[in-house]
């Protein structure tokens, strides 16, 4: 079973059907980890150009920041700290989780938590924007890699032939559209682990 990554690079040379010269930009964003590579496909070869990336970025960093939130909400309204019950914490990063999901699809949704804390309930709404909001400093780091990679070349943005996405959090909108305007428009395409062929080929 290959890694994530790995198993990127493998789809990406696999898009390389004619053997024509083509540049592709991996970009996996996982739960706890983030890279971006920039391979060079020519005939039998794949090259990898350049990377970047940041092993303290990934969706779980999105869901604290939300969960900081809430965490700091329940605390102003209820003077209680959630914090002192690890049961009510784990709680609540699950329902973080699935909301982070549903906002894939929708612009809000909402977060009902019976027996909370201390025998309260919790009840709150979060929107797609909000949840950009308290994460625009990681969305952030995101643009500061895909300069980096770049900046690492020779190459135009324009050049990038396809651009392949991995990982859970790459489902996030904010990611999707800050890489599509990053690339003037270009649609990205999302893979999985799995569509991975196994066939051999030369890295370089």
């Amino acid at each position: 079973m290959f890694n994530e990554p790995t198993a990127a690079a493998l789809y990406a040379f696999g898009l390389n059907k004619n053997n024509r010269k083509q540049n592709i930009l991996v970009f996996h964003l996982g739960g706890g980890t983030f890279d971006v590579s920039l391979l060079k496909t020519d005939d039998d070869i794949l090259k990898i150009v350049a990377t970047d990336g940041n092993t303290h970025l990934g969706g779980e960093d999105f869901n604290q920041r939300v969960m900081e939130y809430f965490i700091k909400l329940f605390e102003e309204k209820t003077g209680k700290d959630v914090r002192t019950d690890n049961r009510a914490v784990q709680k609540l990063r699950r329902e973080v989780e699935k909301a982070k999901r549903i906002l894939s699809s929708q612009h809000q949704t909402n977060i009902e938590i019976e027996s909370f804390f201390d025998n309260q309930n919790f009840s709150e709404t979060l929107t797609r924007e909000k949840f950009e909001e308290l994460n625009l400093n990681l969305f952030n780091l995101i643009l500061v890699s895909l300069r980096n990679v770049m900046a690492g070349t020779n190459m135009f943005k324009s050049s990038i032939d396809e651009i392949v996405l991995i990982g859970g959090s790459t489902h996030t909108p904010k990611v999707q559209v800050l890489i599509k305007d990053f690339f003037y428009g270009k649609e990205p395409s999302t893979v999985y682990p799995e569509e991975a062929s196994g066939k051999f080929f030369v890295l370089s």
